[in-house]
C-alpha cells in the first residue's frame, strides 16, 4: 500500500513540474531561473457569479501594450546578459515570466507557480528518475507592478522566509520498498524567493520586517507625496481634490499626501477612494461631487485602470475646467493619454520616472515576430492585438468561430510592425522598462560577485563564499543589500539601508499634438531627492499650458487672495483655507497677498491709509521753531525783561521812601527770583534731553521757593512789628536783614533737599512716547511722579502760609506793605496751580511741557504785576506820593485807627467791671485823645505849623508822632 503512496506523490510531482501555473507564459531554461511578473492585461472581466453552475476562471481583458514591452525590456536584459562574455561566463540565466492581469488573485496564482516549483527542486527527485524537462528552482522575481499586487506577492513569499519542516524521500525508495520511509529535518530552510519589483512605490513596502525579501528600483511614495505637496505650493494652490485608488498603493499614498498638505496648512475639500471595479452609481456620484466643488485642482494617486471609469464619465458630462496632478502610475500611462480624453485630461501635470537608455533595445522591439518567439507565448496575442487580426490555430479564433468573441480577419505574423501605431514602439522615454532592465541586471551583477568571491572574503560565515553551482536566493539577497556597481549608463547602483533607491522625478505637461491631436508629454521641470528641502523642486512655467492654452496659472482657492494692506480672517465652521479679508488694524501693514497675519510697524513709524508699509511717525516736541513755542518763549523772555526792568527802576531809586518800605533787599532777591522763574520755563521748550529733563523741575521749583520765602517772609515781619504791642530792641534784633535771609534760605533750602533725593533716587530723562498712532512725543518722564508732588505741594504749603499773613495784614499801610495786592497774587498763583493739576494729567505729548510753562509764566506775572507793578507806577509817575509824609501819614492813620479800636475795647470793658462793683457812676482815670491845632495864633504868612498828637491815657504807654504838614496842593 505503501507503494502506491509513494508512487501517486511522485507521479504529482511530475506533473506539477510541467502544467502548473498560467497557461499563458513566456519561459526558457537556464542554468540560473528568474521568475517575472508583468500587467499584459490591465484587469480582469467582472462576471456576476450566482454559484448556479460551477464557477468559471475569470478571464483578461484590455491589453496593455506598455506591459509587453516591460515583459520585453527583462528578456533583452537576460540575453544581453548570457551574450556578455563578462558577466556571468559559462552561465545560463532563463525566466518564467507570467501575466499578473493587473489583479492580486493573478499574481498569487503565477507566484504559486514559483513556489511549487522551488519546493519540488528541493526534493531532489533526480535519484528517483530522469526528468529531462525538470526546471531548476527560480531565485528571484522580477515584479510585479502595482503596489497593491506586489503587497500580494511580497507576503506570500514572506510564508517561506522562516525556518520550516520538509520531508524527502529515502533512496532506498525503488530497491527495497518495504524500507523506504520519510525522514524530516526540522533543521532545514527552504530557499528564499527574492522578489525584485520594478513599478511597486508604496511606503508600505519598506517595512522590512513584514517583506524581509522584497528590493525594488524605483522610489518609495514617501517622496513623491512630498513632491506633490510642494508643487500645490508652489503655485499657491490651497483647496483640492484628492483621489486615490482603494489599494495598497493609493491609501498610503494620500495617506501621506494629507499630511504633508496639513504641515503647509493646505486644505483638501474632498479626498475620495475609486476603484476599476466600482459600480457605475458609485462613479456619477464621484463626479458630482467633484463637479459641485469648487476646488480645481484634482491630486490623484492611482494606476491607469482605476481612474479611467472617473475620466470616462468626466468626459462624458464635459467638466474641462480641472487641472489633474497625476502619480507616477498613470502620469504616462496610453490608457489615459488618449485623444478622446484629451478634453478633459489636456494640461495634467505629472510625475514620470527618470527616463534611461537601454542600447540596442530598439532593434530589439522591433524585430518581434511570432514565428521568431517560440518562447514567448504573449507575443502571439501582441501581434493580433496590434494588427487587430487573429493567427491561425489561434484559441482565439476557435472562439470568434463559436461566437464568443468578435470577428476579425487572419493575419500571417509577417506583417510590418514598425507601420503599426502602438505604445509598445514608444521607445523615447524608457522608464519602468529601464526599472526592469536596471533590475535584471542588479542580480546578475550579485551572481557575478558571487562567481568572483575569494575564499575568506566573503559576505557569509567566516567569510565564506557561496556556491554559484548551488546558489539559494537568500545568498543573492545578502549580496544585493551589498551591491555597488556601474551600470551601461555609468550610473552607480545601490540600495539604501531600507534597500529603497533614491532617485528624481521628471515633472510633465500634457500637450496636445498640433499635427496628430494626440498626446504630448513636455518636460516642465524636476525634482531631486537628494537636494535640501526648499530647492527640491524646479519648473519652468513657460513651458506649462494649463487646459492646453492658457499660460495663466488656474485658480484654485477657497476663497480669493486678500490684497495687501488686508489679512485673512477666520470663518466660524469654515476650513482655514477659507477666509474672509480684513483689513490691518491702525499701526499694522502687510505688503504681500494673502498675508496670514498684519505685522505690526517698528514703534518709530505707523501705516499708511492703505496699510501696506509703514511710514517714520511725525517726532514733536515742544520747538523753538513752531508758533506755540515760539509764543512761549517771548512772554518768558518779556517776563525776564519787565523783572529786570523793575529791579532797575527799585536800584535807581532806591533811596526812595516807597522802595526803602518794602524791604529793598528782600525785593531785591524777589525780583532775582522772578527772573529765575521766567527763566526756568525757558528750559521747558525744545527737544527735552536728559539733562534738560533734570534741571528744569529742580530750577522751577526752587525759583518758585525763592519767590515765595521772600514774600512771606517780609509780609510776616511787617505784621508782626505792626502788631507788637512793646516794639523793643529784642523785636529789632530778631527781625533784622540777617534773621530775614536765613528764613528764606531754610525755607528754600528743604526745597533743594526734596529735588536732590529726587535726582539721586529716580532722575528724570528723555523718553519717547509711543502711544500716539502717527507722533512720537518727545517728553520728559519725571522719574517720580511723587517726587513731583513733593515739589509742588511744598510750593503751594509756603503760598498758603504766606496768603494767610497775607490777609491777615490787608488793613496795613497800603503804602508800606501793599498786603491786598500780596493776597490777590497769592489767590491767583492757586488758581493757577490747582488748575494746573487736573491739567497736567489729562494732556499728553508736547501739551504737558506747555501746559507747565504756561502755569509757571502766569503766577510769575501775577506776582510780579501784584507786588512791583503799582510801587513802579508810583515811583515813575507819581512822585509826589514817594515822600516820607505820605507813608507817615499812613502810618499815623494806621495808628490813629488802631488806638481808637483799643480805647473803645478798654471803655467798654471798664464799665462792665464799675457795674458789676455797685453801680457807682464815679469817673474813673481813662484815656483822653486830644487833638489839639493852633490855627488861629499862627502868625500870618507863615506856614502853618500842624502839630498833631495821638496820646494813650492810664499809664501804658505814650507814642508821639508830629511831622511838618505840607501844602494842600501838595496833598493833591
Amino acid at each position: 500500500m505503501r507503494f502506491y503512496l509513494y508512487y501517486l506523490v511522485l507521479l504529482g510531482f511530475s506533473s506539477v513540474i510541467s502544467t502548473y501555473g498560467p497557461h499563458q507564459r513566456a519561459q526558457k531554461t537556464g542554468d540560473i531561473l528568474l521568475g517575472g511578473l508583468f500587467p499584459m492585461h490591465f484587469g480582469v472581466t467582472s462576471k456576476d457569479q450566482d454559484l448556479a453552475a460551477r464557477p468559471e476562471s475569470t478571464e483578461c481583458v484590455r491589453y496593455n501594450f506598455r506591459g509587453f514591452r516591460w515583459l520585453q525590456a527583462m528578456i533583452f536584459a537576460i540575453e544581453e546578459i548570457n551574450n556578455s562574455s563578462t558577466l556571468l561566463p559559462n552561465i545560463t540565466l532563463g525566466y518564467r515570466i507570467f501575466d499578473t492581469c493587473n489583479t492580486v488573485s493573478k499574481a498569487l496564482e503565477a507566484t504559486l507557480s514559483f513556489v511549487a516549483q522551488n519546493k519540488i527542486d528541493s526534493l531532489n527527485l533526480d535519484e528517483f528518475c530522469n526528468c529531462t524537462d525538470h526546471i531548476p528552482s527560480t531565485i528571484a522575481v522580477v515584479g510585479a507592478s502595482g503596489s497593491a499586487v506586489s503587497t500580494a506577492v511580497a507576503n506570500l513569499l514572506g510564508l517561506f522566509y522562516i525556518p520550516q519542516v520538509s520531508y524527502n524521500l529515502n533512496s532506498n525508495f525503488l530497491i527495497y520498498l518495504n524500507q523506504s520511509t520519510i525522514t524530516y529535518h526540522s533543521n532545514f530552510i527552504p530557499p528564499v524567493l527574492l522578489q525584485i519589483s520594478y513599478a511597486s512605490s508604496s511606503r508600505l513596502l519598506s517595512n522590512k520586517n513584514q517583506f524581509k525579501s522584497f528590493m525594488r528600483t524605483i522610489p518609495t511614495d514617501e517622496h513623491q507625496a512630498t513632491a506633490m505637496a510642494d508643487i500645490i505650493d508652489y503655485f499657491q494652490w490651497n483647496w483640492v481634490i484628492a483621489v486615490a485608488s482603494d489599494d495598497e498603493y493609493g491609501r498610503p499614498g494620500i495617506e501621506k499626501f494629507e499630511k504633508e498638505m496639513e504641515e503647509r496648512d493646505i486644505c483638501i475639500h474632498l479626498s475620495e477612494l475609486i476603484s476599476q471595479y466600482f459600480e457605475e452609481w458609485q462613479i456619477q456620484g464621484l463626479v458630482d461631487r467633484i463637479e459641485n466643488s469648487s476646488a480645481k485642482v484634482i491630486v490623484v494617486f492611482a494606476s491607469g485602470p482605476d481612474i479611467e471609469p472617473l475620466i470616462k464619465e468626466m468626459v462624458r458630462r464635459n467638466i474641462t475646467d480641472r487641472i489633474w496632478l497625476a502619480s507616477e502610475a498613470w502620469a504616462t500611462t496610453s490608457l489615459i493619454a488618449k485623444p478622446e480624453y484629451l478634453d478633459v485630461v489636456v494640461g495634467t501635470i505629472g510625475f514620470a520616472l527618470r527616463a534611461g537608455e537601454i542600447p540596442g533595445f530598439k532593434d530589439f522591439l522591433q524585430e518581434v515576430t511570432p514565428k521568431k518567439s517560440s518562447h514567448n507565448e504573449f507575443v502571439r496575442e501582441f501581434w493580433e492585438e496590434t494588427f487587430n487580426c487573429y493567427l491561425e490555430d489561434s484559441q482565439r479564433l476557435r472562439d470568434s468561430e463559436n461566437g464568443s468573441t468578435s470577428f476579425r480577419p487572419l493575419c500571417t505574423g509577417e506583417e510590418d510592425i514598425m507601420g503599426a501605431e502602438t505604445p509598445y514602439l514608444d521607445y523615447t522615454h524608457l522608464r519602468i522598462s529601464y526599472n526592469v532592465y536596471v533590475a535584471v541586471h542588479s542580480i546578475a551583477q550579485a551572481l557575478q560577485d558571487i562567481l568572483t568571491c575569494i575564499p575568506g572574503q566573503g559576505l557569509f560565515s567566516n567569510n565564506s563564499c557561496a556556491d554559484i553551482k548551488k546558489i539559494e536566493a537568500w545568498q543573492v539577497l545578502k549580496q544585493l543589500r551589498h551591491l555597488n556597481f556601474s551600470n551601461s549608463m555609468g550610473e552607480k547602483v545601490h540600495f539604501d539601508e531600507n534597500v529603497d533607491p533614491s532617485g528624481n522625478y521628471t515633472i510633465i505637461n500634457w500637450h496636445r499634438s498640433p499635427e496628430d491631436g494626440s498626446v504630448v508629454f513636455e518636460e516642465v521641470g524636476f525634482y531631486n531627492m537628494r537636494a535640501k528641502r526648499g530647492v527640491q523642486l524646479f519648473i519652468d512655467n513657460t513651458k506649462i499650458l494649463w487646459n492646453g492654452y492658457n499660460t495663466e496659472v488656474p485658480f484654485s482657492n477657497c476663497s480669493e487672495d486678500c490684497e495687501p494692506g488686508t489679512r485673512k480672517g477666520i470663518i466660524e465652521s469654515m476650513p482655514t483655507c477659507c477666509f474672509e479679508c480684513t483689513e490691518c488694524s491702525e499701526g499694522e501693514y502687510s505688503d504681500h497677498k494673502d498675508a496670514s497675519v498684519c505685522t505690526k510697524c517698528p514703534n518709530d513709524s505707523w501705516s499708511n491709509e492703505n496699510h501696506t508699509s509703514c511710514f517714520l511717525k511725525e517726532i514733536e516736541f515742544l520747538s523753538w521753531t513752531e508758533p506755540f513755542g515760539i509764543a512761549l518763549a517771548l512772554c518768558s523772555v518779556l517776563g525776564v525783561f519787565l523783572t529786570a526792568f523793575v529791579m532797575g527802576v527799585f536800584i535807581r531809586f532806591r533811596n526812595t521812601p516807597i522802595v526803602k518800605a518794602t524791604n529793598r533787599e528782600l525785593s531785591y532777591l524777589l525780583l532775582f527770583s522772578l527772573i529765575c522763574c521766567f527763566s526756568s520755563s525757558l528750559i521747558f521748550i525744545g527737544e527735552p534731553q536728559d539733562w534738560t529733563c533734570r534741571l528744569r523741575q529742580p530750577a522751577f521749583g526752587i525759583s518758585f521757593v525763592l519767590c515765595i520765602s521772600c514774600i512771606l517772609v517780609k509780609t510776616n515781619r511787617v505784621l508782626l512789628v505792626f502788631e507788637a504791642k512793646i516794639p523793643t530792641s529784642l523785636h529789632r534784633k530778631w527781625w533784622g536783614l540777617n534773621l530775614q535771609f536765613l528764613l528764606v534760605f531754610l525755607f528754600t533750602f528743604v526745597q533743594v533737599m526734596i529735588c536732590v533725593v529726587w535726582l539721586y533716587n529716580a532722575p528724570p530723562a528723555s523718553y519717547r512716547n509711543h502711544d500716539i498712532d502717527e507722533i512720537i512725543f518727545i517728553t520728559c518722564n519725571e522719574g517720580s511722579m511723587m517726587a513731583l508732588g513733593f515739589l509742588i505741594g511744598y510750593t503751594c504749603l509756603l503760598a498758603a502760609i504766606c496768603f494767610f499773613f497775607a490777609f491777615k495784614s490787608r488793613k496795613l499801610p497800603e503804602n508800606f506793605t501793599e498786603a491786598k495786592f500780596i493776597t490777590f497774587s497769592m489767590l491767583i498763583f492757586f488758581i493757577v496751580w490747582i488748575s494746573f493739576i487736573p491739567a497736567y494729567f489729562s494732556t499728553y505729548g508736547k501739551f504737558v511741557s506747555a501746559v507747565e510753562v504756561i502755569a509757571i509764566l502766569a503766577s510769575s506775572f501775577g506776582l510780579l504785576a501784584c507786588i512791583f507793578f503799582n510801587k513802579v507806577y508810583i515811583i515813575l509817575f507819581k512822585p509826589s506820593r514817594n515822600t516820607i509824609e505820605e507813608v507817615r501819614c499812613s502810618t499815623a492813620a494806621h495808628s490813629f485807627k488802631v488806638a481808637a479800636k483799643a480805647t473803645l475795647r478798654h471803655s467798654s470793658a471798664s464799665r462792665k467791671r464799675s457795674s458789676s462793683v455797685g453801680g457807682s457812676c464815679a469817673s474813673t482815670p481813662s484815656s483822653s485823645i486830644s487833638l489839639k491845632t493852633n490855627d488861629n495864633d499862627s502868625p500870618s504868612g507863615q506856614q502853618r505849623i500842624h502839630k498833631p498828637r495821638v496820646s494813650f491815657g492810664s499809664g501804658t504807654v505814650t507814642l508821639s508822632l508830629s511831622f511838618e504838614e505840607s501844602r494842600k496842593n501838595s496833598m493833591k
